[in-house]
């Protein structure tokens, strides 16, 4: 015998998976910073106290856990960058090469930016990766 679901069926379902799917990617951006800082502590909690551990080796590993926050940080903002600089693009013709490396023309309708991939631009019906256009018009307004 079969029983019926329950919780939140059809857009609620696919909501709540696709914000436990954002909060995942982020808590494991936060997992590991905090578990540098965990094995960091660890490391001073349960060193021998007739060695400690070199001041120096300490000093690297902090700037190390600097370093890795910082190149985060520059990596979000290329990423913010890169999504303005196409989305910029919006509404302007564009000549580019498809698939098969056929030359095409279009004009662009949207932008959208996936994760760490190059910004793709949306011609007509078709996907259009940035790297592929090779022409950039604007509309010339009569004088």
């Amino acid at each position: 015998m079969t029983s019926p679901m329950s919780g939140p069926t059809g857009a609620d379902a696919y909501q709540g998976v696709a914000a436990a799917n954002a909060a995942s990617a982020k808590s494991k951006t936060l997992a590991d910073k905090d578990t540098f800082m965990k094995l960091l502590v660890a490391q001073l909690k349960y060193q021998d106290p007739t060695k400690p551990a070199d001041s120096t080796a300490f000093m690297a590993q902090t700037a190390q856990f600097t370093q890795v926050e910082k190149l985060e940080d520059m990596v979000e903002m290329l990423q913010s960058q890169r999504m303005i600089g196409a989305s910029s693009l919006v509404g302007k013709t564009v000549n580019y090469q498809d698939e098969f490396g056929m030359p095409q023309t279009g004009v662009i309708t949207s932008a959208k930016l996936n994760g760490d991939s190059e910004p793709t631009l949306r011609v007509g019906n078709t996907d259009v990766q940035l790297s592929r256009v090779t022409e950039i018009m604007t509309d010339a307004k009569p004088a």
